[in-house]
């Protein structure tokens, strides 16, 4: 894989000029967005790949939820469903897409969780809802430029930060390095616990942010349990499991398991995999899964229950007054 995206080097600067001059025309007002009066926040990443979208935005709505009436807006990938879909007790991962799903399912009688790949339309069917959302999460959003966001939260993981990194195919960036400066605020994400200053310093010049914008590190906290829809199990007390992951990056998740000494084996799928019939009759004869959330959400509808559970995880932010500052000062201004 590595060998073929050397091979598709030269195509690169065509990559590069493309999505570059689709920014330009946006900055420059010959392609059209539409700015709204209710504040809008959108959550992404310049790369492709996980760099941490799904607990950002579960921390927002945490943060939030209490203030205002949130409703996320995701383009709901891999769903069977088109257009809008707002989710119900009859939504699941197949008709949503697995991480609006798991919003629904963690705080469905909190927000609204709404998919449609036009964001502009899904925000037009969301503000014609009896109630309508006073702040709109945009999952994954940094480059849908028809919706102008009033927001921006860029994040990029410590161990593959954007500064370092090319545009696709050869790289992973889905445009420029320059498309970070439309932030409000960059969030370096998957960082150790440990990080010092010194090596925050480090990072924060070479993101080179613009005096607007601020810098914040944040890290995975995995909880000490795992969970089913009936049982909680404490994590140090499993025994000889298999791990089960359909994520982007499963490296820090596969590490801190290994940290604890835990003994398990490795099943591991690409992001938003298809679990097929095999797979589910290989599961079958597993004594006990672990897995993540997102991946726990596809298997329910397989009855799994009493043998798969996943691992809960947060994210702390450091600076986290300055962080919730800088959001609550957009919203109620």
């Amino acid at each position: 894989m590595k060998f073929l995206r050397y091979i598709l080097f030269p195509i690169v600067p065509i990559y590069y000029a493309v999505t570059w001059l689709r920014n330009y025309f946006y900055d420059i007002g010959v392609f059209k967005s539409k700015s709204y009066h209710f504040p809008v926040i959108a959550v992404g990443n310049l790369s492709v790949g996980g760099t941490g979208k799904t607990p950002m935005v579960e921390y927002l709505i945490g943060f939030l939820k209490d203030k205002k009436h949130i409703a996320t807006l995701s383009r709901g990938y891999k769903r069977s469903t088109e257009g809008f879909y707002l989710a119900d007790k009859n939504a699941s991962a197949k008709t949503l897409g697995d991480e609006p799903f798991q919003f629904y399912r963690k705080f469905k009688n909190e927000i609204d969780v709404a998919v449609d790949a036009d964001r502009q339309n899904g925000i037009a069917h969301l503000m014609q809802q009896e109630k309508a959302p006073e702040v709109i999460l945009l999952d994954d959003a940094y480059q849908h430029r028809k919706v102008q966001a009033g927001f921006y939260i860029l994040l990029t993981t410590y161990h593959d930060l954007f500064t370092k990194d090319w545009v696709l195919p050869t790289g992973n960036l889905r445009e420029p390095r320059a498309g970070a400066k439309r932030a409000n605020c960059i969030v370096v994400t998957k960082c150790p616990e440990n990080l010092n200053a010194l090596e925050k310093d480090k990072i924060i010049k070479q993101i080179q942010p613009k005096a607007s914008q601020q810098v914040f590190f944040s890290t995975i906290r995995y909880s000490n349990y795992v969970l089913s829809e009936n049982k909680k199990l404490n994590l140090e007390t499993l025994q000889d499991f298999t791990l089960v992951t359909g994520i982007a990056n499963a490296t820090p998740l596969v590490d801190y398991l290994k940290a604890k000494e835990l003994k398990f084996k490795h099943l591991h799928y690409k992001d938003h995999y298809d679990f097929t019939d095999a797979d589910i009759a290989l599961f079958r004869e597993q004594s006990l899964i672990v897995t993540t959330e997102k991946d726990y959400v596809r298997l329910l509808p397989f009855d799994l229950q009493d043998k798969v559970f996943y691992l809960p995880i947060e994210i702390h932010i450091d600076k986290t007054e300055a962080f919730n500052t800088s959001v609550l000062d957009f919203i109620l201004t």
